[in-house]
């Protein structure tokens, strides 16, 4: 799971009060308040009044009320949210499962835009752009080796269906710069990252989050897998944050035969309302496991939640997040908007697995590391329930409420000592920098290997690459002893071939390849 720093909001209403108070010492101009309004300097609009109108240097009023807004907001619960206009479009664009522009995933890389792939059918694919280009120059405008962040790089590269990017390309081995135009059009996002058949009878499939067009391209996919012959599911749903409550609904009931309970909701201005499963389901009759971990959140443990209240399917893995918190979107008349927590969701059993929230949002974003330090996260007996968060499903099953969905196989991480130096060099990124800086360099003869399998059974990862690493790793001060060395050896291939198999065929062959060093995964395929 990935974290974020968390910064301050410097609160306009803790200064507003000190106006107010300062306001009534000097005990002067008080005429102008009663004009305003009813001469009672405890309301907002009369405090915002004498900021803008008195105040003793020039303020920027609506910056100073988006800041008091958010502050109430931030006070409320962890999960309520007030958006500006311009951050409201982005983050409601990430779950309409559709964006305008070029058609290209890419990351900064030496300060310069390096395309990664091209979308399928898209803009850029059609003009003949593809994964190991840099883009020089978007228009007149030079944006490589000038500090071009990914926000201005989006901001370049989107625009309205129809209109044109002219970029100047840099591609490995060919003189001078190449010039595209690429005419923008809709790109689909999609919420399905792979699904594939990992052997003969079992079918796998992994969701990054639930959008707008998840329900139809699980569909899709499931649809696919059946064909293929899978006689049992396995569903990913790891770091899964969440999205639209309604395709989570719709999945589940893909899962659970009709008339069952998926999960209601309530709130102190919300009736309480059942969901339940209203057809027949793709999955009704097939084993199903689901995957869950610490990253698992909202409407991943709605469906989770929903399947092991009601006894169908296994769930593997560790506890999720615990977020029983359901969002409402109100659109503000200045174009900015507020999600705010309307309701709490229940599992069937009467389960609210929200997690404690004590008004510190930061000791709650990051909770997860908490459960490192008591040690649940290397074994499920550090975990300990109250009796009063109990319940019993029909089938018998013991199941606790009160933080985060609890798997009923739970697979611990390993603490092993002879894998810190592995992971220490994973986590710095220097094995990934040197799979992306590999895969640039031998695209074409990677691409002749023909597919992720044939290259994952013929690519040896020499001794020469192991030591290239660990001189990188050397000189940013990451060692280890000799017995932590043999085991990064040994650990370091599959990982390294399955990052360039992605950067090269795609995400589904870093799966595939990736698959036998995922401990969950490889419970799941024993139960």
């Amino acid at each position: 799971m990935k974290y974020k720093n968390l910064i301050p909001v410097i609160i306009a209403v803790a200064m507003a009060l000190g106006v107010v108070i300062g306001f009534d010492v000097a005990n002067n101009n008080t005429g102008k308040v009663a004009a305003h309004g009813n001469g009672d300097l405890s309301t907002i609009e009369d405090v915002f009044y004498l900021l803008e109108n008195e105040y003793v240097d020039t303020v920027n009023i609506n910056q100073l009320q988006i800041d008091a807004v958010k502050n109430v907001i931030d006070k409320m619960d962890p999960h309520s949210e007030y958006f500006v206009p311009e951050v409201l479009e982005e983050v409601t664009e990430e779950l309409q499962g559709s964006f305008e522009g070029i058609g290209v995933t890419f990351r900064i890389e030496r300060d310069t835009i390096t395309i990664i792939s091209t979308v399928k059918g898209g803009p850029s694919e059609k003009v003949g752009i593809r994964g190991g280009d840099r883009i020089v120059y978007v228009g007149d405008s030079l944006i490589a080796g000038n500090g071009i962040t990914n926000a201005r790089a989006m901001k370049m590269l989107k625009g309205p269906r129809g209109t044109k990017a002219e970029v100047k390309i840099y591609r490995r081995g060919v003189a001078g710069l190449l010039d595209f135009t690429i005419t923008r059009d809709v790109i689909p996002t999609y919420s399905v990252e792979v699904a594939y058949m990992i052997n003969d009878t079992t079918g796998y499939l992994k969701l990054s989050k639930f959008i707008a067009t998840t329900h139809k391209e699980f569909v899709k996919a499931v649809k696919e897998l059946k064909a293929k012959g899978m006689t049992h599911f396995i569903f990913d749903l790891r770091d899964n944050s969440g999205g639209y409550l309604s395709e989570a609904v719709d999945i589940a009931d893909e899962m659970l035969p009709k008339g069952s309970l998926i999960v209601y909701t309530q709130g102190e201005h919300r009736d309480r309302q059942y969901i339940f499963a209203r057809r027949k389901g793709m999955l009704e009759d097939t084993p199903v496991t689901i995957l869950i971990d610490e990253g698992s959140a909202s409407a991943s443990e709605i469906v989770a939640g929903a399947l092991q209240d009601n006894d169908r399917g296994t769930i593997v893995g560790r506890r999720s997040f615990g977020k029983g918190l359901v969002q409402e979107q109100f659109d503000l008349g200045d174009g900015a908007g507020l999600r705010l927590t309307v309701a709490r969701y229940y599992t069937p059993t009467g389960r609210c697995i929200q997690k404690p929230y004590d008004g510190d949002r930061e000791k709650y974003l990051f909770e997860a590391y908490d459960r490192y330090t008591t040690g649940e996260m290397f074994s499920s007996d550090s975990i300990h329930f109250a009796d009063s968060l109990r319940y019993t499903t029909p089938g018998g099953r013991i199941v606790y409420g009160g933080g985060g969905i609890m798997p009923d196989v739970y697979v611990a991480l390993r603490q092993d000592s002879t894998e810190y130096f592995f992971n220490k060099i994973v986590n710095a990124s220097i094995l990934f920098q040197y799979a992306f800086d590999f895969s640039d360099a031998h695209r074409d003869e990677i691409l002749n290997h023909g597919s992720a399998k044939a290259f994952n059974d013929r690519f040896v990862f020499t001794d020469k690459m192991f030591g290239d690493i660990m001189k990188e790793a050397g000189e940013k001060k990451i060692t280890g002893t000799d017995e932590q060395t043999a085991k990064a050896k040994k650990l370091m291939g599959p990982l390294f071939k399955a990052y360039v198999a992605r950067n090269i065929f795609g995400d589904e062959a870093f799966y595939q390849i990736y698959e036998p060093m995922d401990e969950i995964l490889q419970k799941a395929l024993k139960n």
